[in-house]
Formats: C-alpha cells, structure tokens, sequence
C-alpha cells in the first residue's frame, strides 16, 4: 500500500512516514497543499494523511479539488482544530475521516487500515488485462504462467500498474523508484522498462507497456489475436 502524507510540519510529516514504513507501507511526503494535490492526481496512491492548516491551500481546498476531479482516494484529514464544526467542514469537502493533534500513533494507525478496508485495498495483487501482479511473491502471473521479477522491476511494475492508462514521466518514475538523492537518471528507467517488456511477453501477456514521447509510459491491453 501507497501512502501519501500532506503535512507542512516536516518534522510531523518525516515521523508518520517513518512510522508507517515500520508497518510495512510505503509512503510519500509533500509539504504543501499545491503539491499534494498534484501527487494525488498522478493516481499511485492508496490513501492521503492531509493537514487541514496549511498555507496557500489549505486541506479543505485539496479535498475539495480532489473530489470535484471524481478522484475517490481516502482522506484521513489531521488537525489542531477539535470544533464540531470545523469537523464538519473537513468531512463536507470530502474526508473520510478526522482525527486531532496530537494523536496517537496507535489510533493512526487503526484509522490508516479502516479506510483501506472499507475500500477494498487491502489486497495481495494487482491485475491488468489478463495479467496480475502479486505483491508478496514479487511475480508477474498469466494463467498458470508466472515470472518473477527482480525488486527494482517490481516497484517499476506495480507503480505502473497502479497508474493504469496515465502517463508517468521518466523523472515520476525515478522519483518513486529510486527516490531523489539516489543518482538514477533516466536510461534507468529505460532499461528496467525493456526488462519488464520481455517478461511480459515471455508469460504471453496482454499488457503492453507504451512509450509516449515526452510524455512517459503508461499499460494498454492489446488484443493477441493481432500480434
């Protein structure tokens, strides 16, 4: 599972990812509304952890950008503010769950697995056309075929997945994947992108991952038949 932490207080921000690493969940931080909001778009995640105070835009105005867009990611909204009113608010724009500072790391993390539960993303694989992959083996599966995938090609895979049909930038993809101080540059990416194209292939699978000038990659199902 994929989280990302909206939070201004980076001290905050850096200990709940910490804290939800420990329980065995990726996480992301960024550090202001604007920019959490465009990470919520790119549509990797499986949860937002989102301040309510935040300078320029505010939680209320990423939750509400996030479900005019249609996009139904759980909220989990954080803030110092306990009125019933301002609870309301947050759950008006869009949360799906208020909890106040400070809280505990325990009821966190209970609130963290209720809204995955209620939306069904506690789940051990991906799937894309005819073709799954599942996250404890590392292996890509069709039918009774299955190919195992190295780590770094796992998390290229499942960040791909995850994206379905958008676009992900090769600078997206570095970021997620190596992580920004790692000195990947971009032919990483080009090479663990043809690694993933012949394992695909090798277990005759449907997916095909497509690349789009200056654009990125992103998964297409094709039909065999016209292979």
């Amino acid at each position: 599972m994929r989280i990302l932490i909206v939070e201004d207080e980076k001290l905050l921000a850096e200990s709940v990812r910490l804290l939800l690493k420990q329980h065995g969940y990726e996480a992301d931080c960024a550090y202001d509304g604007l920019s959490g909001l465009e990470q919520i778009r790119l549509g990797i995640y499986d949860l937002v952890i989102l301040d309510l105070m935040m300078p320029g835009m505010n939680g209320l105005d990423v939750a509400r950008s996030a479900r005019s867009a249609h996009n139904g990611i759980p909220i989990l909204m954080l803030t110092a503010k306990s009125d019933t009113q301002d609870r309301i608010e947050g759950l008006e724009a869009g949360a799906d769950y208020y909890l106040t500072k400070p809280f505990d790391s325990g009821e966190l993390l209970a609130c963290v697995r209720a809204l995955l539960r209620r939306q069904g993303s506690e789940v051990n694989e991906l799937s894309c056309g005819n073709t799954a992959l599942d996250l404890d083996t590392g292996s890509l599966r069709c039918g009774k075929r299955t190919m195992r995938l190295s780590a770094r090609e796992f998390d290229v895979m499942r960040l791909l997945m995850q994206a379905g049909s958008r676009n992900l930038s090769k600078e997206q993809i570095l970021e997620h994947v190596w992580g920004f101080d790692s000195g990947a540059v971009a032919n990483h990416v080009e090479v663990y992108v043809g690694f993933l194209r012949k394992k695909l292939a090798a277990i005759h699978s449907d997916v095909k991952i497509i690349s789009v000038r200056r654009l990125g990659y992103h998964l297409e199902i094709q039909d065999q038949s016209g292979q």
